[in-house]
């Protein structure tokens, strides 16, 4: 009796070593597009040349990748050091889902932080973490050697994601145009020439193989890992996953930076995007004078 109880506290003992020595890593590509006729004019009078080279420029904002690094709990997602660009730490704050810094994530106790810096200065942005309202449904496929199934969320949009943007009444078709009138109640007006979506759907592919509740960005809430993620003009796909890697990350929560709700991080950007626009057309206003 002894010698059984003693085996028994043995395997209970390493089965809990185990789960909380547990730990994955998930290397995610993500890809943005934005809608270049919302630049208007400027766009439009831009050379082929001119058009590809800006297309090169804003190809390392569009296209990143991403590591998760997870427990059965916790979670760290940020930008792979190896491949980001030099400049990568200055503008993330125009991202959104795809932002650079440092999100984590703690469903056990329902906290969610960014750490992340804007135009010099270092924020520790905090998140309502209320469980997301998913809709699952019976579509599966495979994403490498995971079984992955389908499941669907109506969200509101992030005002600083800009990928989201679009321009107002681009459509040439008289009869789609008066429709786009009418319906305005999911559409935010950001200037007299742009605007963007109020609510996007999310489309998210986890496995249960991987019965962690997580997911890149602030996404989490499903039966399983999210390998692949679409939210408006961006994609994300898991490339590659280590479970329990030899090298081990610390997960912990981020602490510098001025602490900030998302609501007053949003308005601060917002701020900054309109004195900015302000800053763009005066310069533009000048030189017209100068012609």
């Amino acid at each position: 009796m002894k010698q059984l109880f003693i085996v028994l506290f043995a395997i209970v003992t390493i089965a809990t070593s185990a789960q909380k020595n547990f730990q994955g890593k998930a290397t995610y590509m993500s890809k943005a597009t934005i809608d270049m006729s919302s630049w208007g004019d400027r766009f439009n009078k831009m050379s082929e040349a001119q058009k590809k080279q800006m297309a090169v420029r804003m190809k390392s904002f569009l296209e990143k990748t991403f590591i998760l690094t997870f427990d059965k709990t916790s979670s760290i997602y940020k930008e792979d050091e190896k491949l980001a660009t030099p400049t990568a730490g200055r503008g993330r704050g125009w991202r959104g889902m795809s932002g650079g810094g440092i999100k984590y994530k703690n469903i056990k106790d329902l906290v969610a932080l960014e750490s992340i810096e804007f135009f010099g200065k270092k924020f520790l942005i905090s998140d309502d973490m209320k469980r997301p309202e998913w809709e699952l449904g019976s579509e599966t496929k495979k994403i490498g050697e995971y079984i992955c199934y389908k499941a669907t969320l109506v969200r509101d949009v992030d005002p600083t994601d800009w990928t989201n943007m679009r321009r107002r009444g681009r459509n040439n078709d008289d009869k789609k145009k008066d429709k786009a009138k009418k319906d305005t109640s999911n559409v935010v007006k950001i200037s007299d020439e742009i605007e963007m979506p109020k609510q996007i759907t999310v489309t998210a592919w986890y496995t249960p193989q991987i019965p962690v509740s997580n997911g890149p960005a602030e996404y989490w809430g499903l039966p399983g890992l999210i390998l692949e993620l679409n939210s408006g003009r961006t994609t994300v796909l898991c490339t590659e996953i280590v479970m329990n890697p030899e090298n081990k990350v610390n997960i912990e929560a981020p602490t510098k930076g001025t602490e900030v709700t998302r609501d007053e991080y949003n308005k601060i950007i917002t701020k900054k995007m309109e004195e900015m626009r302000e800053m763009f057309r005066n310069r533009r206003g000048r030189r017209r004078g100068r012609n």
